[in-house]
């Protein structure tokens, strides 16, 4: 189990273990992995040479034709796929005025596309002065029960826990995600969201996803397939724009803490109303919280009732 961050050096020494302010989008998570890995068997080394005949037998065996394997036809790889750059985006969406602003605009992923994955549990980590905590005790659960889940990280928390980002990015049932370079609202004209004022063109938003994801990638080693933007909240125009960069904006369909801002009880009603295909919102910066009690006492009743629990890449197969 975590107690604190001087523990994270027993993170790794088990298999898939766990060493493991908020956002507030107030306005209103594959089948459980077991996580145990099977150790490979060794491969039986080959003879350095065939076993010797008897001295008396002096066959000399048949001389076996040698054919010319069939020519292999040329592999033709997959063309790199090229992300746009800043220039790009700026020209691309010049011009371009949202009508939407809010927590659910076109092309933002609410639920899965293939809901029988099960339940897709996420945990944003908002950074910032009052952002930078960890709630040790949800991860020490999520990694007890082995639930899988999506971890958006915000640039700033991950400078401030940067070592424990690579802990949890080596968890084989966790996933992480881009939660944005300053945590910004996600917008092309400025709009704000709970007083926090948005970004306010398509080059302010092509810096608030790809800072981070670069980040993420120096982590992982691979880009971050899925943004959510602080707060939650963004425009049409700006949704347009993360798909363009090659990243899905993620909301959900369940607001399971209320920003970080229920009582146990309330988290614990609103999260075990979960089903296949609902993407569940909460945090995991916020240890003076409801949200690890409140998720610790849905979570076994799900599991109890067979719900399965998986990230959104799995709920989310690549076209």
């Amino acid at each position: 189990m975590i107690g604190n961050p001087g523990r994270r050096a027993l993170l790794l020494s088990a298999a898939a273990a766990l060493l493991v302010s908020g956002c507030r989008p107030d306005a209103g998570p594959g089948p459980l992995l077991s996580g145990r890995q099977t150790a490979a068997q060794p491969t039986p080394e080959a003879p350095t040479s065939a076993p010797a005949s008897p001295a008396s037998a002096t066959v000399t065996p048949p001389v076996t034709p040698q054919l010319t394997p069939p020519a292999t036809p040329p592999v033709t790889p997959a063309p790199a796929v090229t992300t746009p750059s800043h220039e790009q985006i700026a020209a691309r969406f010049a011009g371009h005025v949202p009508s939407y602003w809010g927590l659910e605009a076109p092309k933002v992923l609410r639920v899965l596309t293939e809901p029988a994955a099960g339940i897709a549990l996420t945990l944003d980590f908002c950074g910032g002065p009052l952002g930078n905590r960890v709630d040790y005790a949800a991860l020490d659960m999520l990694q007890r029960l082995q639930v899988p889940a999506t971890l958006f990280m915000n640039a700033r928390w991950i400078h401030a826990n940067r070592s424990l980002a690579g802990d949890l990015a080596a968890v084989p049932f966790f996933e992480l995600a881009n939660h944005g370079s300053q945590h910004l609202p996600l917008s092309v004209a400025g709009h704000s969201a709970y007083g926090i004022p948005g970004t306010q063109s398509s080059l302010q938003v092509y810096d608030e996803i790809m800072t981070n994801d670069k980040l993420l990638t120096e982590i992982t080693g691979e880009r971050p397939r899925f943004f959510r933007p602080g707060t939650a909240y963004l425009d049409e125009v700006a949704a347009e724009i993360c798909h363009a960069l090659g990243t899905i904006p993620a909301g959900f369909s369940i607001n399971a803490d209320g920003g970080a801002t229920y009582p146990k009880e309330l988290v614990a009603q609103v999260t075990a109303k979960a089903k296949p295909g609902d993407i569940i919102i909460s945090h995991g910066n916020q240890p003076g919280s409801g949200t690890a009690a409140g998720l610790a006492m849905a979570i076994p009743v799900l599991l109890d009732q067979a719900r399965a629990f998986t990230t959104l890449s799995a709920g989310v197969p690549s076209s």
